[in-house]
């Protein structure tokens, strides 16, 4: 079995690559041998990996219902013995409430990862390949979103579109999509005037070709890279929304709310808002790890990778 993995090795190192499919699969092993020399990044895919296997078993890792109320044991500190994070104001497991908040964490963060890059990466290109008055007006509504500080533009938008978790994905996406603008345009700019896409384009390809198959792939890493890093900052986003009480609504155990409702608390039973406080910089700091990380790995610019 050892020298068969050796083998395996061996193949996945080697200088000269037998196809295409040898040469990915070659590139995605020492990419992954970077990043596993990364001590700190690996710790933030680890406490990622937690988080996702505690939203998925959930229902197995609560010890309580994270939705039922006990007036008789509210406010009970931290190691009680059924509730080891405590409880709070209405008498809900704490530590519950938490394992379940990771759902609408993850849940934010996946639809905002969807929807931001894409949307970016479209308009980014798009502006980038056309030029013209098509990269100015393009740019000029991107200059407009990135005039505003994106938790108050975010503010605006819910108050427009209604207080709830959907209204506030698509406010936090709807004030994140510019910097990926930016930074496709940018690359495309880099990529359009080059000669491979110069040779495409003799051969007949068009606009659409060009942008789909040959300028999308090569800003993809550095849009992954960047995406990671603004993890920390959506998931802020969507925990100062909650706070609010303009993201997920009662009884719904979001972390952002749960530190809105222990907030008046925090002196004489500071473990309300703590723990989730804790929780969100925890998961905050992974994902910053991580795409640290992942840019030593994917920085196109970076010549060790």
């Amino acid at each position: 079995m050892s020298s068969q993995s050796q083998t395996m090795r061996e193949w996945l190192l080697s200088e000269t690559p037998e196809s295409r499919r040898h040469a990915r699969l070659a590139a995605l092993y020492k990419g992954w041998l970077t990043l596993r020399a990364n001590h700190m990044a690996m710790i933030g895919l680890g406490i990622i990996a937690v988080l996702v296997g505690t939203a998925i078993f959930a229902p197995l890792l609560a010890p309580h219902d994270p939705f039922v109320q006990d007036l008789g044991n509210r406010l009970k500190p931290l190691g009680t013995e059924d509730h080891i994070l405590g409880t709070d104001t209405l008498g809900r497991d704490i530590l519950s409430r938490m394992i379940y908040g990771s759902r609408i964490t993850l849940y934010i963060v996946a639809l905002v990862a969807m929807i931001a890059p894409i949307a970016g990466l479209l308009v980014g290109t798009v502006s980038g390949y056309a030029g013209g008055w098509t990269d100015i007006v393009l740019m000029r509504i991107t200059d407009i979103f990135l005039a505003f500080p994106r938790l108050v533009l975010a503010l605006a938008f819910v108050a427009a579109l209604g207080a709830g978790i959907e209204n506030a994905v698509l406010a936090i996406a709807l004030t994140a999509w510019p910097p990926y603008a930016r930074m496709a345009r940018a690359e495309t700019l880099t990529i359009r005037s080059s000669d491979y896409i110069s040779a495409i384009r003799l051969q007949g390809a068009g606009p659409l070709r060009i942008i789909i198959k040959h300028i999308w792939p090569l800003c993809i890493s550095s849009l992954i890279v960047r995406v990671t890093l603004d993890m920390a900052g959506i998931i802020l986003a969507a925990a100062g929304l909650g706070f609010l009480g303009l993201g997920a609504q009662p009884p719904s155990p979001e972390w952002g709310a749960m530190i809105s409702e222990g907030r008046r608390f925090i002196l004489d039973h500071w473990w309300i808002a703590t723990m989730p406080g804790l929780a969100i910089f925890t998961v905050s700091l992974a994902f910053n790890l991580l795409g640290d990380g992942l840019r030593d790995v994917l920085d196109p610019k970076d010549s060790t990778s």
